[in-house]
């Protein structure tokens, strides 16, 4: 599922910028907010909390990284569920993250508001003698979030960077000094003062050190953010593992030394880091700031506040709108989530929609305390996943070139994965709203899912698989067509088809003779019927070998070849089968389609193929359409395999009366056009005709066409399944003529 838009002329953001991105979304805000439930949690210990939640996220990157260096597009885990696993499951993950990172968003803007709040009080108050009136107001909080996330969503609708570096280097600035500062005023205490502060070490043993681990591993999310912009990063084999790693060292770099201080110069005499976090574990971070540098120390946490909410809040839209551009470009969300602008080049509907939900959860649900934990709950899920599919990539392409390769696999993947699953696991029992919260939205994604975008999103699917046959691979999927061959002189153009139709070295092809035993027979006499099936297939595999496959061949014996026919394909799970015939209109034909349609539980595929048809001199091709999509996934497969052969020249057409309204074809000429950019990507014409004979007009455009696909309808058994439509195009034109049956 690659996309044009991808290419390098998008990628804007080299090392600076993408590691911009993963410091804004990381440093700051997470350990304001959460140093004091850690202190408060386990003592002194929290530092110990943040370093192994550290140690986990490093894991976490390095397996994201070799998954974002091979698959450089924006979405994240979004991206590297789409290429490993099915695409529903893949839509799961793209909506869970794409909900996370606007719950982050929620977070940070609220976050922003109460940083702004005391100092808008103090600023007044200097001004005017007293604090601003409106600053008292319950709604205060929530229009100064809406303010920030409206600033940030007019900045990433005119341009894609977003305009939050500055606010990342200011805020790592402030911290560099906060840190120099508790260096100046530890080294004159001495270690001897900050040994006895540190002292209970684990007050709540094991458990409270676990504990602090679930509430804070939030604060290290971040790094993922590079891999959803990663179709704007320059470089990506070299620049997004290099960017991941440094943003988290850059944050380690500040929270182990930052935190280490506060628990040590931040406390008052005769008092614990427990014993204030308890007290205000909002504040902690502030009061032992002013503890050791005085007023100027309060100023600075509060600036560093607001520069890393604001920082956090741009990367965490930035982030959520590219999740929503990818599944727009796949239709797993609206198609137009996944548009440029064209005057800016930026994803305007993805960030639109983005920003709407930040500010809908804004006003509605002010207090996110348990939204938050959703969103560390969601993250750590996905962190799990993004090992497996890691795992998963790197097993099912063995050998294949690696832009960045992850060591040590599959240690890494394993171990970083199983903690992941683990804290995600003690965070649903610690906070039991998360869970169910989470599973609101899984239930609500999945019918929203069912309800609009299922349809359009497999036929997208499809159509990236037949274009793309690595995505089989990495799927671990070997799709197995079944061509049952009885005729040598249509021989040479099923096998042509069914190569076509099976990508090579994924792929394989099922050549099958159903030989009919004689009447009467005697043991020992030869079996002419026998000879001339393996002449047969000896011609199938000739062709197929000359063409560098090597499919599989096997002869039955059975009085009901159809009967067989549903048997092999059962018995070897095939996904298709081909069918081939001279003529639609010969008797028993019609019969022999409609019960292996009825009998078979896979694709099915008919091939009228005139005398010397070749799929290789295919040059234009005739989709007509009924206004119907029963088969879109199947056409969508074969037309993305028709065109990775070099058929370009695909018109669709739709006949209508002659009093048609105006009306009338005006929307039916968009529903074709969204029906054909679906199927066939772009550059398929289409035609919109009135005629008083709708077999006639299309056979007039048939004749000048290699080949015409159309779709036949899997009733139920019994019932008739060749249309008139397409019985009078057999009869009428000489072109060949594919008609296509998902499976029931």
């Amino acid at each position: 599922m690659s996309n044009p838009d991808d290419s390098g002329s998008h990628r804007t953001l080299g090392l600076f910028g993408a590691t911009a991105v993963g410091v804004g979304a990381i440093v700051g805000g997470g350990v304001l907010a959460l140093a004091g439930v850690a202190f408060a949690t386990t003592g002194p210990s929290a530092i110990v909390a943040f370093a192994a939640n550290g140690l986990i996220a490093v894991l976490t990157a390095l397996s994201f990284a070799e998954m974002a260096a091979r698959f450089p597009e924006s979405g994240g885990t979004y991206a590297f569920a789409k290429k490993v696993l099915k695409v529903e499951t893949a839509f799961m993950v793209g909506w869970v993250v794409w909900l996370a990172s606007i719950v982050a968003a929620v977070l940070y803007a609220l976050g922003f508001a109460a940083f702004a709040l005391p100092v808008l009080e103090r600023l007044t108050s200097a001004l005017f003698g007293a604090p601003a009136a409106w600053l008292g107001h319950d709604l205060a909080p929530v229009a100064l979030a809406l303010a920030a996330t409206a600033f940030y969503a007019v900045e990433l609708l005119r341009r894609s960077a977003g305009g939050g570096q500055w606010a990342t280097i200011g805020k790592v600035v402030v911290f560099a000094v906060l840190i120099l500062g508790g260096a100046w005023a530890f080294l004159a205490g001495g270690p001897v003062d900050a040994g006895a502060r540190l002292r209970p070490f684990f007050p709540h043993g094991g458990l409270g050190l676990l504990q602090a681990m679930g509430y804070t591993f939030i604060a290290l999310q971040g790094f993922d953010l590079i891999a959803a912009v990663g179709g704007e990063v320059k470089q990506p084999g070299r620049t997004i593992p290099r960017a991941m790693l440094l943003s988290l060292a850059i944050a380690l770099a500040i929270y182990l030394p930052l935190l280490f201080i506060v628990a040590t110069l931040g406390v008052p005499e005769g008092g614990t880091i427990t014993e204030l976090a308890a007290q205000h574990p909002e504040t902690v971070v502030a009061l032992a700031a002013e503890h050791y540098l005085g007023p100027a120390g309060l100023w600075l946490v509060l600036v560093a506040g607001l520069l890393s909410m604001l920082s956090a809040l741009q990367a965490n839209l930035f982030a959520a709108s590219r999740v929503a551009l990818a599944m727009g470009r796949d239709r797993t969300l609206p198609a137009t989530w996944g548009q440029l602008d064209p005057r800016y080049g930026t994803p305007r509907t993805a960030v639109l929609a983005t920003a709407l939900t930040v500010v809908v959860i804004v006003v509605i649900l002010p207090d996110v305390a348990a939204a938050g934990a959703v969103s560390s709950l969601i993250f750590l899920l996905t962190f799990a996943l993004a090992h497996w599919t890691g795992y998963l990539a790197r097993r099912r392409s063995a050998g294949a070139p690696l832009a960045f390769r992850l060591p040590l696999f599959p240690l890494i993947p394993a171990s970083g994965g199983l903690a992941c699953l683990a804290l995600a696991v003690f965070q649903g029992f610690a906070v039991p709203a998360a869970g169910v919260l989470a599973a609101v939205w899984l239930a609500l994604g999945g019918l929203l899912y069912v309800s609009f975008f299922a349809p359009r999103a497999r036929v997208h699917d499809a159509f990236a698989e037949a274009r793309d046959p690595d995505l089989l691979r990495l799927r671990g999927r070997r799709p197995r067509i079944l061509v049952p061959v009885a005729n040598p002189a249509r021989a040479e153009a099923l096998v042509e088809v069914a190569n076509a139709l099976s990508p090579t070295g994924v792929g394989e092809v099922l050549l099958l003779s159903v030989v009919r035993p004689p009447e009467v027979w005697r043991p020992g006499e030869p079996l002419p019927q026998v000879a001339d099936a393996q002449a047969i297939l000896e011609k199938a595999l000739t062709l197929s070998l000359a063409t560098n496959r090597a499919p599989e061949a096997l002869t039955t014996i059975a009085t009901d070849p159809v009967a067989e026919i549903a048997r092999v394909a059962r018995a070897f799970a095939c996904e298709s089968l081909l069918l081939g015939f001279g003529q639609l209109t010969a008797e028993g034909v019609e019969g022999h389609v409609e019960a292996l349609l009825a009998a078979v539980d896979a694709d099915v595929v008919v091939l009228r193929a005139p005398q010397g048809w070749r799929l290789s001199q295919v040059r234009r091709v005739l989709v007509p359409a009924g206004g119907r999509r029963d088969q879109s996934d199947l056409r969508a497969r074969l037309l993305a395999t028709l065109a990775r052969t070099g058929v370009g020249d695909v018109t669709y057409l739709r006949v209508f009366p002659l009093d048609a309204p105006a009306e009338r074809l005006a929307r039916a000429r968009r529903e074709l056009e969204a029906q054909a950019q679906d199927e066939a990507a772009r550059g398929a014409r289409i035609e919109l005709v009135t005629a008083g004979d709708v077999a006639g007009a299309v056979v007039e455009r048939a004749e000048d066409c290699d080949l015409v696909i159309l779709g036949l309808r899997r009733l139920a058994r019994r019932r008739r399944v060749f249309g008139d439509l397409v019985l009078d195009l057999a009869r009428r034109t000489d072109c060949g003529l594919l008609l296509i049956a998902r499976r029931g």
